[in-house]
Parts: structure tokens; sequence; C-alpha cells
């Protein structure tokens, strides 16, 4: 069975940092593009930030240079790494692993900003 858990939301000041986590099972994780993806309430769900299994790297416009995402593999685990928050970043975050033709998700964390 495969699971992603992700961990680390929670409420924040603006201009803090926060470190996002998830733990991925059942799958072979090094094998799979991970990512990372947010929906704020009434918002459709957006790209955050992905990483392939080659470590190739992709941001979504508005969060290039406070995003960063990464993986280690040896843990079966990606990271996104939030700093300068804002309190636009409000949302939950949902890990995402993919491999054509497969597609998980986690049940998402959430991450409030406070102006």
């Amino acid at each position: 069975q495969v699971q992603l858990v992700e961990s680390g939301g929670g409420l924040v000041q603006a201009g803090r940092s926060l470190r996002l986590s998830c733990a991925a099972s059942g799958i072979r994780f090094n094998t799979y593009n991970m990512g990372w993806y947010r929906q704020a309430p009434e918002k459709q769900r957006e790209l955050v930030a992905t990483m392939t299994s080659s470590g190739n790297t992709h941001y979504a416009d508005s969060m290039k240079g406070r995003f960063t995402i990464s993986r280690d593999n040896a843990k079966n685990t990606v990271y996104l790494q939030m700093n300068s928050l804002k309190p636009e970043d409000t949302a939950v975050y949902f890990c995402n692993a993919n491999r054509v033709p497969f597609q998980y998700w986690g049940q998402g964390t959430q991450v409030t900003v406070s102006s």
C-alpha cells in the first residue's frame, strides 16, 4: 500500500520559515518524480515545486527564490523548505509522487501564515 505522509505544517508569522516533509512508503522512491502542490480555500490546487527522479527541479514563478525542494532517497523523503513566508502562502500543502502511469497524493498539511 502506497502512503505519502506530510508533516511540518503549522501557524507561522509572515517572514518566517517552515520545512515540510513527506515520507513515502510502498513505492520505489528513487524512481518517482516528487512534487509539492497547494490548495488555498476556494481556489484550485496549484503547483509549488517538483523534483524529478534524476534531481531536476521546477518551481512555480511565485515560489522561485523563496522555496526549495529537495529529496533524500535513503530516507524515502521529500522536503520543501519555505522561507520568507507570506500570508498568501496560506494553504493546504500536498505531496505528490508520480511515475507514468502511477500518481499518488498525500493527505495534506496545513500551512497558515499570519500577517
